[in-house]
């Protein structure tokens, strides 16, 4: 059974730093993409970043986020991390990873297996 689970969230000031993680249990990550998406109360669910089976990353981040978003993977620990850094009150949500196979999409509706998420709050 896949799973996803999503850990790092939280509070943090302007300016600050976050790693979220997803751990993902029931398939490898040389299989899968994963990506991260996040959702603020009363907005569409957007993308974020993506990681391709063969570790190709894409960025779906707006211009206004340009650079503050990295992520990475580790086969051994079979987890996807995003970094965030310089974090603005604009990017308080909920952030969710998703998997489909092999290849990233920007598009949320195409991923059928999704974290619980993790309420990341960027405030003073």
């Amino acid at each position: 059974q896949l799973q996803l689970v999503e850990s790092g969230g939280g509070l943090v000031q302007p300016g600050g730093s976050l790693r979220l993680s997803c751990s993902v249990s029931g398939f490898t990550l040389d299989d899968w993409a994963i990506a991260w998406f996040r959702q603020a109360p009363g907005k569409e669910r957007e993308g974020i970043s993506c990681i391709s089976n063969r570790s190709g990353s894409v960025d779906y981040t707006r211009r206004s986020a340009k650079g503050r978003f990295t992520i990475s993977r580790d086969l051994a620990k079979n987890t996807v991390d995003l970094q965030i850094n310089n974090l603005k009150p604009e990017d308080t949500a909920v952030y969710y990873c998703a998997a489909e196979r092999t290849l990233c999409y920007s598009d949320y509706e195409v991923y059928d297996h999704w974290g619980q998420g993790t309420q990341v709050t960027v405030s003073s």
